[in-house]
């Protein structure tokens, strides 16, 4: 039972599980641990004034797995689903269990769509990304950015030469697909 003091009942009595496998239960005697003075299960020790923990207010309904009975005690609301992206974090909770590659691989490609939903976002602001300083390109010019890259066993210089495409793929795709709409535009 998750989230209680009380420890679940088990399945099956000590002796059972030391009979039918070896070697089970060779630290259930405290003689043979060295951590016992500190292992002791007392609630009453910790000042817990509760049973169970209060439960943190929902604003909106939030994912969950579907593993679970009910949402953890406390959770986090720093970032609450929006767009695109919370439409597939959504999907992902509701649909595959957490042990499913499809649930992490669709909360991945949320966290795509949410990173391009908020470089579109900026362009609606007085002050749009900036690619060229927030990819700290300008720091290879610096420092001694570029002549760290020579000479050294460093990890990274085996992917340098896609870290362009990358980074200004995407940006210079946008500038051509905002090129080929205002043509299209200007020919109506």
């Amino acid at each position: 039972m998750p989230y209680t003091a009380n420890q679940p009942p088990r399945a099956e009595s000590n002796d059972e599980l030391r009979a039918r496998i070896p070697g089970w239960g060779a630290d259930l005697d405290p003689k043979d641990r060295p951590s016992v003075p500190r292992e002791r299960f007392d609630p009453g020790a910790t000042g817990a004034h509760w049973e169970f923990p209060d439960r943190q207010e929902e604003k909106w309904p939030r994912e969950r797995s579907i593993e679970h009975k009910f949402l953890t005690p406390v959770f986090g609301t720093s970032s609450p689903p929006k767009g695109l992206s919370g439409v597939l974090r959504k999907f992902a909770y509701a649909t595959y269990s957490e042990g499913r590659a499809a649930h992490w691989l669709i909360l991945l490609g949320a966290d795509r769509v949410d990173a391009i939903e908020s470089h579109l976002k900026s362009f609606l602001t007085t002050r749009p990304d900036n690619p060229i300083t927030e990819t700290g390109v300008l720091s290879e010019f610096h420092r001694n950015g570029f002549s760290s890259r020579f000479g050294r066993k460093r990890v990274d210089l085996h992917h340098q030469w896609i870290d362009p495409i990358l980074v200004a793929g995407p940006w210079i795709a946008a500038v051509c697909a905002i090129v080929w709409g205002a043509r299209a535009l200007a020919k109506r």
